[in-house]
């Protein structure tokens, strides 16, 4: 991890005492590019858009890496043994958002060490004028979700597609109204009772993430109760 996420981080009890105001979020019309640094981002940032838009237009993914990394000294499974449990854990969990069948371009980054420039040429070749482009926001405080937003403010540059951020480590190492976050660029997504109970089925899936590997701590879970719990809300925030 980065110095930015380190510690237990901001609970959710106080991000919950702040109310965050914004415009609500208008869907696309058409399948957007869901561009998502490591598996399960894409879900915990838009897990409920997905939700949403999996009756309507769908999406298409872009997997930038396989995740890997996540346990570097994991005394249960070898770094490509992760990185297949990842995938499958990806599959599952946006057939269980109702993507039964999405469009996922795996590019194989390594994770940690994403190449900016190649993934900006590659969703260059993905994104038309007006379309959405869907990425972790660049300020994350995580080198592979700022690097995927940097590559993809690059490639809409390029295209003129939309660039729509989603926040991940935000809320771990930000506070409320906390001036380095573009929080006047926010957009808000109201999420019914279902897309949210679709979200945490869908984060579920994600065993490796949310569950020990193993007794060492080596093989803790990255994503414990109190981080998954910043993504169980009632509205999804992303930044225009």
């Amino acid at each position: 991890m980065t110095p930015l996420i380190t510690g237990a981080g901001t609970a959710e009890e106080e991000w919950r005492t702040w109310e965050l105001s914004g415009p609500e979020l208008e869907l696309p019309d058409t399948p957007p590019l869901v561009v998502a640094p490591h598996p399960d981002d894409e879900v915990l940032g838009a897990g409920g858009l997905l939700a949403r838009l999996a009756d309507g237009p769908g999406a298409e993914i872009v997997a930038v890496t396989d995740g890997e990394a996540s346990h570097p000294h994991s005394t249960v499974h070898r770094p490509d043994e992760l990185a297949a449990l990842r995938r499958a854990e990806t599959d599952e969990a946006l057939r269980r958002l109702g993507l039964s069948a999405p469009v996922i371009h795996r590019l194989g980054h390594p994770d940690g060490g994403v190449d900016e420039a190649t993934l900006a040429d590659a969703l260059t070749r993905l994104l038309t004028p007006g379309r959405w482009c869907l990425a972790s926001w660049r300020g994350d405080g995580h080198p592979d979700h700022e690097a995927v937003g940097r590559a993809a403010a690059a490639a809409c540059a390029t295209t003129g597609a939309r660039l729509v951020e989603y926040p991940i480590w935000t809320w771990h190492w930000a506070r409320p109204a906390d001036p380095r976050v573009p929080w006047d660029r926010c957009s808000r997504l109201p999420l019914s009772d279902a897309e949210r109970a679709a979200k945490r089925h869908a984060l579920d899936a994600f065993v490796t993430q949310i569950r020990p590997l193993g007794p060492r701590p080596e093989d803790a879970p990255i994503l414990p109760p109190d981080v998954l719990a910043r993504f169980d809300r009632s509205v999804e925030v992303f930044f225009r």
